[in-house]
């Protein structure tokens, strides 16, 4: 991890905790694993990764003989995680369960000020300046028996169920690699796809980035959401036809609370820095500031199972990687 990653989270009483369990070294810097300098790697039997971590290649793992686990204190590990680790039978545990909190959450406002209307509410007060005719909201604004759809019963789309559970909403889900039963257990409606976006009040997605997932919302299925409808990306900005979005954005027919896009900014004269209809995030959903301390702690908790030879809590098996963000 870069030096500011690295900074920023490990915290003095993370660093204790790692020395604790196990020899450390944080003095180390290395920016290639294919270069002699990676020698000093040799003697590691834990490699403990963030955000930027170096792709792990065979001619990398050939540096490191003794390597036994890889421990990333971060979301995906796609990005380094390659198939000369698993050759070499090495474990790999993830904190992408701690960061899926803080995007669940962030998912679970949007989806409660969307239906409320938040935005929509606190423009005309501020353009008022004085406190605004409410009687245009009452019809249809509100969250009580509202429907969010949820697209993908993935780690995040499970947890924003369990927090939509206690309310008073009709959830919809679709995943191709669930059935009815299964969705009814989480406290959903398993639904075609095409038949969710048209129901939904608030469609929220939660699907992985894929080839078959590249913008699976596109112009037609954009058409299909009903007047007045939100759109909510947190997982990936490929699964969005972005200037379909924008198309329909610009007419005001529909909302969106974006916190990813294709690409990622927008450029600096996309009307979704403007529009009134749109919420633009710099991708904040996952964890910031001290929510990295969770996946840091998480992160910590299985070096220290490893040490005590306990298997993993959160293992990533291979196959998931063909299905996860």
């Amino acid at each position: 991890m870069g030096s500011e990653v690295h900074r920023r989270l490990l915290a003095e009483n993370a660093l204790d905790r790692l020395h604790q369990v196990a020899l450390v070294d944080v003095t180390t810097t290395v920016t290639d694993l294919t270069t002699a300098d990676a020698h000093q790697l040799a003697r590691a039997e834990v490699l403990f990764t963030h955000w930027g971590a170096l792709p792990l290649t065979e001619d990398a793992l050939h540096r490191m003989p003794r390597l036994r686990a890889v421990v990333h204190a971060a979301g995906s590990v796609k990005h380094h995680i390659t198939d000369a680790v698993w050759r070499r039978g090495i474990t790999v545990s993830s904190a992408a369960a701690a960061n899926a909190l803080p995007v669940a959450e962030f998912t679970l406002a949007a989806i409660l000020f969307a239906n409320k209307r938040v935005l929509d509410v606190a423009r005309a007060y501020a353009t008022a300046r004085t406190r605004p005719d409410l009687l245009p909201y009452y019809s249809g604004y509100g969250n009580y028996h509202r429907t969010v759809g949820i697209v993908g019963a993935s780690r995040i789309g499970r947890r924003v169920i369990d927090l939509l559970r206690p309310l008073d909403l009709d959830v919809l889900l679709h995943d191709p690699y669930l059935d009815p039963e299964q969705a009814r257990a989480l406290g959903a409606a398993h639904v075609g796809l095409d038949d969710l976006v048209r129901r939904s009040d608030v469609v929220s997605i939660h699907a992985p980035q894929l080839p078959e997932t590249h913008h699976m919302f596109d112009a037609r299925r954009i058409a299909l959401l009903k007047d007045g409808a939100t759109l909510v990306n947190t997982a990936r900005g490929s699964l969005v036809d972005t200037d379909a979005l924008t198309a329909h954005l610009v007419t005001g027919r529909i909302h969106a609370v974006l916190d990813v896009t294709e690409p990622e900014a927008p450029p600096a004269d996309s009307p979704l820095y403007s529009l009134p209809n749109v919420l633009l995030t710099p991708h904040i959903a996952g964890s910031l500031g001290n929510e990295l301390g969770r996946m840091t702690d998480w992160a910590v908790d299985e070096v220290a199972r490893y040490a005590q030879g306990l298997p993993f809590a959160y293992e990533v098996a291979p196959e998931e990687l063909t299905r996860s963000a």
